[in-house]
């Protein structure tokens, strides 16, 4: 069964010190999925509404689509497999629909620019459940405390165009 999420918000594991994106599902569990920075940068910058002089990875295939005249429908975090998210982004064409096998931080980034709804597998919440408690004992942005996590908060949250150079 799949369950509606939202971006609850992007973390930082203290332990390895890569970016988590918090994906909160209908029910109030949270579903942490850890992602590149890269990625991270690309769901920030999109939900905050930064737009650069030059199209961004994610941008550039949100534009190749329309010109196919091509849309994301939906995506869905399916499963875990050795530690491993896997995703489907759905696409909806003149020609008909489709669907993509994808990491679930490129699928998520694609969403948003998409406005397109996220959806997780029942299964990959209940095992995501052991990871992470639900979100109403959370308050607020879900964000490391340590003093690394704070540093990797204020650089996600600091993103500026000129960040990532002209062209």
């Amino acid at each position: 069964m799949l369950l509606e999420a939202t971006v609850f918000g992007l973390s930082i594991d203290p332990a390895s010190n890569t970016p988590i994106v918090m994906l909160k599902i209908e029910d109030d569990r949270v579903v942490p999925i850890w992602i590149g920075l890269l990625e991270a940068s690309a769901i920030a910058s999109e939900m905050r509404k930064v737009r650069f002089d030059r199209p961004m990875t994610h941008d550039l295939f949100k534009d190749l689509m329309q010109a196919l005249t091509c849309r994301v429908t939906s995506v869905e975090v399916r499963e875990i497999r050795d530690n491993t998210f896997y995703a489907r982004i759905h696409v909806a064409s003149n020609q008909g629909e489709f669907s993509l096998d994808a990491r679930p931080s490129d699928a998520i980034a694609l969403a948003l620019r998409f406005e397109a709804p996220i959806y997780v597998d029942s299964k990959v919440a209940d095992q995501a459940a052991q990871i992470m408690p639900a979100a109403e004992e959370e308050e607020g942005e879900a964000v490391d405390q340590s003093e690394e996590g704070k540093k990797w908060a204020d650089y996600l949250n600091s993103l500026s165009p000129d960040d990532f150079g002209k062209v």
